[in-house]
């Protein structure tokens, strides 16, 4: 049987896109971590594909509690709606048991599993748990999906978003962050987008796999379904952009722990412009910039477990 080898807290809009929900699904299904908090947290206040009505994170709250009713874990695992807005500055955390959560766990000395805590939206959460209490940036490792391609690596794609997506959430929660000590893993637009599967796949592969499997998809076909009624075609594919969170923390190598499949880059922590862009610093902490995912193992894992389950 697999026992736990780290602990992770899940932050995620799961009102937003549904790859937020296959990634808790794929991570409550992971043995090898402890979850140890769920975080259902905001949308951008000018969310562009119009998917929040003020009260994202309370939405968001509720789907995991039916992911968890689903996967057969309801009241298993602590779960936290965050705040419904950003923050309105860099130096005034925003109050909430979220905030809270992350501190009371980070700070816990009876463990010693490390502790990863994984956003899939923005870092409203993170970053007020930080100015409440810097001790944190010692005790854990944060793992973001979001940000804009750093110009070196990579090329945005057409028509791509400024300020990129999950940054566009809460632009003064990343600077927080980029200017904390806070040990940070980025998996910026150019790789979170990496995670394309076919809508033929998920049919066949996350369809079928009761009634989480068919949650899921149904979840997926939605949001096509309200994307393409604005006028955008969606085609044969769909991002599980979110899924990465899982490959770099449960997914870990079986001897020296790490993401071993996967590449990165270490690079100086960029300074976050005020309106969405990289400002380069040579004094920045040393951040981890993921290029390229593993996704055979990703997407076999996943669709292994759901078929299992």
């Amino acid at each position: 049987m697999t026992t736990p080898r780290c602990r992770v807290i899940s932050d995620n809009d799961y009102a937003g896109d549904p790859d937020g929900l296959v990634q808790l699904a794929h991570l409550l299904l992971s043995p090898s971590a402890q979850v140890r908090a769920v975080i259902g947290s905001h949308l951008a206040v000018d969310d562009p594909f119009g998917s929040n009505a003020g009260d994202s994170a309370a939405r968001a709250y509720q789907r995991v509690q039916e992911v968890l009713d689903l996967v057969g874990m309801a009241g298993q695992v602590p779960t936290y709606q965050g705040t419904e807005l950003p923050l309105v500055d860099t130096d005034t955390p925003r109050e909430s048991a979220a905030a809270d959560a992350i501190i009371e766990e980070a700070m816990r000395t009876d463990t010693d599993l490390p502790l990863f805590a994984t956003f899939g939206g923005g870092l409203t959460e993170l970053a007020s748990a930080y100015l409440r209490e810097p001790r944190i940036a010692d005790r854990m490792t944060a793992i973001w999906i979001g940000g804009p391609e750093y110009p070196e690596l990579a090329v945005p794609p057409p028509g791509a978003l400024h300020p990129e997506y999950n940054l566009n959430i809460d632009v003064a929660a990343a600077q927080v962050v980029f200017d904390s000590p806070i040990p940070l893993w980025q998996v910026p637009r150019d790789a979170y987008r990496q995670v394309l599967v076919g809508m033929a796949e998920l049919r066949a592969g996350v369809a079928p796999a009761g009634r989480l499997g068919r949650y899921l998809f149904d979840r997926i076909n939605d949001a096509v379904a309200k994307v393409e009624a604005h006028g955008h075609r969606m085609g044969e594919t769909f991002v599980l952009g979110d899924n990465p969170l899982v490959l770099l923390t449960a997914l870990q190598s079986a001897f020296e722990p790490d993401p071993s499949s996967s590449q990165y880059v270490l690079r100086p922590a960029p300074r976050i412009t005020d309106d969405g862009s990289y400002e380069h610093r040579d004094d920045g902490r040393t951040i981890r910039v993921y290029t390229r995912l593993d996704l055979r193992l990703l997407v076999g894992d996943l669709f292994a477990k759901l078929s299992l389950q």
